[in-house]
């Protein structure tokens, strides 16, 4: 099978879209103002992106036949990260809090880190729980009940509800649990399953019951939609995280443009370059940044520099560290494997993420 060069693109673009939201973060602890609100709008799409590439991958590989093994396998690439990152995490947390006399407890640490999923890796509790909704879906024929295009709609509205009236109610359980229920996501599995069934190009318009997909490809809607929420945004009037109700049809407008304009774009050498390190950098590159800002403490910096330090410690010590720990034995597993990203064309199907 051809690579599919779209979902190189998806991928690069998800995880600079990742590490540019929470660089402005950081950003944003000095300087805050309108403008950084307008740079966070396409950094919101960073964690859907992961979530529809795996289910889209899977589905285009494996059909309605998931692999013997296929669940044990992804509990191993994605859940074994999860538990060293976010102990990672949780003791570096916890002796800095030390340090500045915080009052802490490790196992409140622990417990906040890995139970409830207080950290960006709660990405990987969403994935893990597609992964075997993928494999439910797939090994038990479900389709004829929950077929794609009704429940792309349906799924969207029980999206937008959902964060919409958690946001109204302010319902706020411990952690990153109210991000990691699959409700929000929903979407993100039907929109993949129905790109899969119409890959590699949309219903033509003839077909009626469907034309309303290549309605929405267009970029005339994206950009519309984009507007609206650069107008919102300059009064003050939005949240900017992929957890808001305005992100599921930014997402779908953005994911039917993209798939139906670079099919016959090659990839080019840095974007397959980013595309093997990509997990090691979603994972890894908040760890670089609080170097950054620990340096940062004691040796203060011009916010030039500040920002610069940011972008090249976060970028390339996350790709070191991941290039290092995939040349020790069973380091992969642990710190996030790097994709298989063939050089040529011709080579096989692109590397799944997480995989």
């Amino acid at each position: 099978m051809k690579p599919v060069e779209e979902i190189y693109w998806l991928r690069f673009y998800g995880c600079l879209a990742v590490f540019s939201f929470h660089f402005l973060d950081r950003l944003n602890q000095h300087v805050d103002n309108v403008y950084l609100d307008l740079a966070r709008i396409p950094a919101v799409l960073g964690t859907p992106i992961f979530i529809f590439i795996s289910i889209f991958l899977f589905s285009i590989r494996y059909g309605n036949q998931p692999p013997h093994g296929f669940l044990t396998k992804r509990l191993q690439y994605v859940m074994l990260p999860y538990l060293v990152y976010g102990l990672l995490y949780a003791i570096s947390n916890y002796l800095n809090l030390l340090r500045l006399g915080e009052p802490v407890d490790l196992i409140e640490q622990l417990r906040e880190y890995l139970i409830y999923a207080g950290w960006h890796g709660y990405f990987l509790i969403i994935a893990m729980q597609f992964y075997a909704f993928y494999w439910l879906y797939s090994r038990y024929r479900l389709e004829p009940w929950l077929p794609a295009g009704p429940w792309l709609i349906v799924s969207s509205l029980i999206g937008i509800g959902y964060w919409g009236l958690t946001r109204y109610y302010q319902f706020e359980p411990p952690g990153y649990l109210l991000w990691i229920a699959p409700l929000g996501w929903l979407y993100l599995f039907f929109l993949a399953m129905l790109m899969v069934q119409h890959y590699p190009s949309l219903p033509p318009a003839r077909r009626q019951r469907l034309s309303w997909l290549r309605w929405l490809s267009r970029p005339e809607a994206l950009l519309a939609w984009l507007i609206m929420i650069a107008v919102f945004t300059w009064f003050g009037r939005l949240e900017h995280s992929s957890k808001e109700t305005w992100v599921i049809p930014l997402f779908i407008l953005f994911t039917l443009f993209t798939l139906t304009r670079l099919r016959n774009v090659h990839a080019t050498p840095l974007v397959k370059r980013i595309n093997r390190y990509s997990f090691g950098i979603y994972l890894a590159h908040p760890m670089f940044f609080a170097m950054v800002d620990f340096v940062h403490e004691f040796v203060p910096f011009p916010l030039w520099l500040y920002c610069l330090l940011l972008l090249v410690v976060g970028m390339a010590g996350s790709i070191g560290l991941n290039w290092l720990a995939n040349r020790i034995p069973g380091g992969g597993m642990l710190f996030g494997k790097t994709l298989h990203v063939p050089e040529q064309r011709r080579a096989s199907q692109a590397g799944c993420s997480l995989s």
